[in-house]
């Protein structure tokens, strides 16, 4: 195994990595964007003002996105599986 072989490995780790999380992390930066804008706009500095909602749209944001999330793990592990044999030798 090369170093440039690990060196690709990780890259495609990370932009999977990459990928599974930006959707939720997305979601929760445009819910808190609009919520920090209402409070401001409001003078209302609650604490659960911000959490509920994003915790709302992080749990919608995961049930529609998931199943493409979990088939994009999936396809990672069955491609890092499958070239492990070339990896050995």
């Amino acid at each position: 195994m090369t170093p440039e072989m690990v060196t690709t490995i990780g890259q495609q780790a990370l932009w999977t990595t990459m990928l599974i999380a930006a959707p939720l992390l997305l979601s929760a930066l445009a819910v808190g964007l609009l919520v920090g804008i209402f409070q401001a706009a409001t003078q209302i500095n609650e604490m659960t003002m911000s959490f509920i909602p994003k915790l709302l749209v992080l749990v919608l944001a995961l049930v529609a996105a998931g199943p493409w999330m979990l088939r994009v793990i999936v396809n990672y592990t069955e491609q890092l599986m499958a070239e492990i044999p070339s990896l050995i030798s």
